[in-house]
């Protein structure tokens, strides 16, 4: 039977890389995104094209009734062996660019958890309720997306960012622990300053300097690094949270 990936925000940026990369692998990729059917779309024919298999499924991870939606498609193409909790947000209507915590509306904090942390959480509950072996299933990985934001705290641009991205550490060691002896894998990947449209030219420039290596990463490394968490290749990692920030 084949396995299934289910990722989350898999139309653009890093989520879109995962796909593409994981489909390569061999993955049957089932994806989520919002908006962006167009986007989406892109992806699956990039993936069609290279010989893989993807499949786009409108859904917001937000929503419990999304996500078991999202699941059961998923579980049409194979066994589930895999999520990649990679849907997120860094702004919103109310607050689309830097802002203090003064200046925060309490809708753009509340839809910035229910993204980033309450629909991490159903995507993980969902996920072990298929794949625990407690519960009938055959095991598998998941790899939730955190970010450098967890410890450098997003002072005076996105405080509200890094608490939901803590939260989801959180969710990822307290999982790993519930889990590990039920066969599945739990793990947190950060990623740094990548070059999305989550990050704009401008804050591009202003944070190069800082890293250590000297620039900003792409996508796909964040995507290889990915594809090796949800591998064989990790088979003993658990529990752990892998830094792909250039050393910030």
């Amino acid at each position: 039977m084949d396995k299934v990936l289910v990722v989350t925000g898999g139309s653009r940026g890093i989520g879109a890389e995962i796909v593409r990369q994981a489909a390569g692998q061999g993955w049957v990729v089932v994806f989520s995104y919002l908006h962006r059917a167009e986007d989406a779309a892109a992806v699956v024919r990039d993936v069609t094209a290279a010989g893989g298999r993807a499949v786009a499924v409108q859904a917001d991870s937000a929503r419990e009734e999304d996500v078991t939606r999202l699941f059961e498609e998923a579980a049409r193409h194979g066994r589930i062996a895999g999520l990649v909790n990679n849907a997120g947000i860094n702004s919103t209507a109310l607050n689309p660019g830097p802002a203090r915590v003064a200046d925060l509306k309490a809708e753009s904090v509340r839809r910035m958890l229910e993204v980033n942390v309450v629909g991490a959480f159903m995507c993980a509950a969902e996920a072990v309720r298929r794949m625990s072996t407690a519960r009938g299933g055959q095991g598998g990985a998941i790899v939730n997306i955190g970010s450098a934001a967890t410890w450098l705290w997003g002072a005076t641009e996105r405080v509200h960012y890094a608490a939901s991205k803590a939260a989801v550490n959180a969710l990822s060691h307290g999982l790993a622990l519930e889990v590990g002896r039920e066969g599945i894998r739990v793990n947190c990947l950060h990623p740094g300053l990548i070059t999305t449209t989550m990050n704009p030219p401008d804050r591009v420039a202003r944070i190069t300097p800082m890293i250590p290596v000297g620039r900003a990463g792409e996508p796909g490394e964040i995507a290889a690094a990915m594809l090796f968490l949800l591998s064989d290749a990790a088979s003993y990692v658990h529990g752990a949270e892998l830094r792909v920030t250039g050393g910030r």
